[in-house]
This record gives structure tokens, C-alpha cells and sequence, in this order.
């Protein structure tokens, strides 16, 4: 069963979706950054697919280079030629290239890490990390995925969507978690409440137990949401730093990353 959502579809839409593409990507979005290699059985699980549909898709994709091959393990990891298109797209974003330095700064003054991140599925996806060499907790680094129901990252995302938007990717997140539902709503509709007020979103321990991390999004022209955000240990990042100055640093940091966006495409 693919990811792909296309409930509201017109039927003239629906048969130019090519069930077999969406497949094979599927196959290849299973692996996450600690997965070296994966097998079929494995592969299968993720993705729900039979096993019998994985093990053609899995070949295919290494005949062609997007996977390789281990006979010692009888299992496959993304292949070279998957470098090729991340590289591509990441050299086309000029959002990475600006925000750097005010990333690293923030990082240096606030001693934790602060990201960029992509809305991948349910989930975040980091294609920009830095980190102080003191950061403490968080260690995650480009290509790591988070969720959107319970991070500071995906809220903010959540709440930077049109209304009609987010009510359709509340369904589908309360449709993959309903025993947690209950919580994972409130959690928002307290960050929409927030983000209102205050211009970020946070996550207090929600996520993991011992991470505080607060969020701010950044729409770019094309509609395209993009979310930057700092996370670090509990008793590093506390609720009054996160309001009184990391909170509003972030918010400065988003104002600054739009202004220089807007001269770069003069």
C-alpha cells in the first residue's frame, strides 16, 4: 500500500498515477539514515508491500543503481546514483546556502543545535544541521527524520499550512496513531494557540522526554514550507530561555533568511 494520498482525486488524475513508480520510491524512502542495509522480509514490512512485489522492485532498483547489493548480508543499501539526485536538489536550494552562517551563529550562542528541515510524508526531514561541539541530547544530522505529530519543527509546519491543508494532514497523522491521537491534538492545537501569539512553536519533552526545541516556518514563493529550528537537552534549553531569547532569535534568524532570499533572486 503506497504512501502517496490521493483521496479527492479526479478520476482522469487518478489513472495517470503510475502504481509501479510510486512503488519503487516507496521501497527506496523505507531506508532511514541508521539503516545500512535492509532486506526484502524487511523492506516488505515498511512498506506493506508482499514480499514477491519487493523483491522485484529491490532488484530493479540495483540493476539500475539505486540500491546496491550485498551477497555476504543477502541485503541492499541505497546506491550511488540515489547521491546524485539528493546532491542535486540540495545545491538547488539557495535557502542552505544563505541561512548558514545564521545558523552556526545561533548554534554557537545558544550552545545546542538548530536545523532546517522539509516535510518528508508524517515526518520532518533535516537537510541543514549545526551543532556546538558542547551540544548535548540531540545528534542528529542531515537526513534525519522526526515527526510531524509531537517535534517543534512539525508543528511549526503544521501551523505555517492553509487551514484546509492541515485538517488533511491532521487525518492522516490521527489515521497512523489513533491510541496517541488524543495527546498529539492537544499538542497542536496548543502550538497553533502559540504560534499565534509568539511567532514560534516548542515542543517541551513531548517528542523525546529529555529535548526541548522550539520552531519557526518560512513559506518561501512557491509555497514551499520550510521550518527552522533549535532543539538541545531539557535542562539546557528551559521553558523561560526558549520565551525570553532562543524563541525570538529564531524568529529574527526566519526574518533575516527571508530578507537575503529576496535579494538573491533580485
Amino acid at each position: 500500500m503506497t504512501k502517496n494520498n490521493r483521496t479527492g482525486q479526479s478520476p482522469e488524475d487518478a489513472r495517470k498515477f503510475v502504481e509501479a513508480l510510486a512503488r519503487g520510491l516507496e521501497v527506496l524512502s523505507c531506508f532511514h539514515p541508521s539503516d545500512r542495509y535492509l532486506g526484502n522480509q524487511e523492506i516488505s514490512k515498511r512498506t506493506r508491500l508482499p514480499k514477491s512485489t519487493v523483491s522485484r522492485l529491490t532488484y530493479t532498483l540495483a540493476e539500475l543503481g539505486y540500491l546496491g547489493y550485498s551477497k555476504t548480508n543477502n541485503k541492499y543499501c541505497l546506491g550511488n546514483a540515489v547521491i546524485g539526485f539528493v546532491y542535486a536538489k540540495l545545491a538547488q536550494m539557495d535557502i542552505r546556502r544563505v541561512s548558514r552562517p545564521l545558523m552556526q551563529a545561533l548554534a554557537e550562542h545558544t550552545q545546542a543545535s538548530v536545523n532546517l528541515g522539509i516535510r518528508d510524508q508524517l515526518n520532518m526531514i533535516y537537510i541543514d544541521t549545526y551543532r556546538n561541539t558542547s551540544t548535548f541530547t540531540v545528534q542528529l544530522d542531515v537526513g534525519s527524520q522526526i515527526s510531524i505529530a509531537t517535534t517543534s519543527m512539525g508543528r511549526a509546519y503544521l501551523c505555517a499550512l492553509p487551514e484546509d491543508k492541515r485538517a488533511e494532514l491532521l487525518d492522516q497523522i490521527r489515521a497512523s496513531d489513533e491510541q496517541n491521537w488524543p495527546f498529539i491534538k492537544e499538542g497542536v492545537d496548543k502550538a497553533i494557540i502559540d504560534f499565534q501569539n509568539f511567532g514560534y512553536c516548542t515542543s517541551l519533552g513531548n517528542w523525546r522526554t529529555e529535548v526541548h526545541a522550539v520552531a519557526v516556518p518560512l513559506v518561501l514563493d512557491d509555497g514551499t514550507i520550510m521550518v527552522f529550528s533549535c532543539s538541545g537537552a531539557s535542562f539546557q534549553l528551559t521553558k523561560d530561555l526558549i520565551e525570553n531569547d532562543i524563541g525570538p532569535r529564531l524568529i529574527n534568524l526566519v526574518g533575516n533568511v527571508r530578507t537575503a532570499l529576496s535579494f538573491a533572486r533580485v
